[in-house]
């Protein structure tokens, strides 16, 4: 395989290991008090000075805006801040390995959605309509079983049976973590069916994805301002913090998010959703090894039933038509 043919391979695998350290990064710096409102602001904030440029840079080529593509902007912000907020909330509930799973969730309530606003056809005679239907069925069905069913602790690590571990775990409510990341997942489904039709109207993915983080910024602020009264959880330190914010905003929303637009042009969504399960076996590793996080017995059930009912949605093509270009899953 040559190295060009490699680079969307390469690229989808390091989005996964970033995604994962974005989670691990997240929950370290909000055990420190950080709240999730002032950490995707920061992170957004960052992305969106990063991305800055490309705005100039594609001045002369980029399609001309107007209010409907700021609205669409403003809509994509919103539902990926929704996300963001819900997502590591949810983290800060459980675990990174559990967030990684559930995030296999998408492809299922994008399909659910893309029936709801007609833009996937739902036709109960056709065989791969009802192996999507099914697999779908079974993705929620492991995420019920995750959330629901905690089970004996597996996987522990020195660390992960330190008291104050131990005494976090038996704290948080796992279920609340669960619905808040099903919730996530919903708003990242939202999300790509918008994302869908603004990429038809303006192929120019770091554009895009520079109004996408200076909205989120501006609405987590908003949110911020009057969720985060104290004044402690806007500093940047301990170092902690100031990490989290640079690896997020960097490799999160500037990084991650590009490459994966980048990928989906030249290999399809097929392509980028295969590698979801991916994060599952690296996010398990890593917060065990970083976290001392404890795997529990309910999210490996979980976690595989998830998996199978993800590849079975997968496997017949789940398409929402968000192309670009002359791409096109069908």
């Amino acid at each position: 395989m040559k190295m060009k043919e490699a680079l969307p391979y390469i690229g989808m695998a390091s989005t996964q290991f970033a995604q994962v350290g974005l989670m691990i990064v997240g929950k370290n710096a909000m055990s420190t008090g950080m709240t999730n409102f002032t950490f995707v602001f920061y992170s957004n904030a960052l992305a969106s000075l990063i991305l800055l440029p490309s705005f100039f840079f594609y001045r002369s080529t980029r399609p001309p805006l107007n209010f409907s593509l700021i609205s669409g902007f403003f809509l994509l912000g919103l539902l990926g801040c929704s996300a963001q907020l819900t997502g590591y909330t949810g983290i800060n509930y459980t675990s990174a390995s559990f967030a990684s799973a559930m995030l296999n969730l998408i492809p299922g309530f994008t399909f659910i959605l893309a029936v709801i606003f007609r833009m996937e056809k739902l036709d109960c005679r056709s065989t791969s309509t009802m192996i999507k239907s099914l697999g779908t069925i079974i993705s929620i069905a492991g995420a019920f079983t995750a959330t629901f069913y905690k089970g004996p602790q597996i996987l522990l690590t020195s660390s992960s049976l330190k008291p104050q571990n131990y005494l976090h775990f038996q704290e948080t409510d796992w279920v609340i973590g669960g619905l808040y990341l099903v919730v996530d997942c919903v708003a990242a489904s939202l999300y790509l069916i918008v994302q869908a039709s603004i990429l038809k109207k303006y192929p120019v993915e770091l554009i895009v994805v520079f109004f996408y983080c200076f909205f989120s910024s501006i609405l987590s602020a908003i949110v911020s301002l009057f969720m985060d009264r104290n004044l402690n959880a806007w500093m940047l330190q301990p170092a902690t913090r100031l990490f989290a914010v640079l690896y997020s905003g960097i490799f999160g929303s500037a990084f991650q998010v590009s490459v994966m637009f980048w990928c989906i042009r030249r290999k399809g969504p097929l392509f980028v959703a295969m590698f979801h399960p991916l994060g599952i076996v690296v996010a398990a590793a890593l917060g065990i090894i970083f976290l001392g996080d404890i795997f529990y017995l309910g999210s490996l059930v979980g976690s595989i039933i998830i998996v199978v009912g993800f590849y079975a949605v997968i496997d017949k093509n789940l398409s929402i038509n968000y192309r670009m270009g002359e791409v096109k899953a069908s």
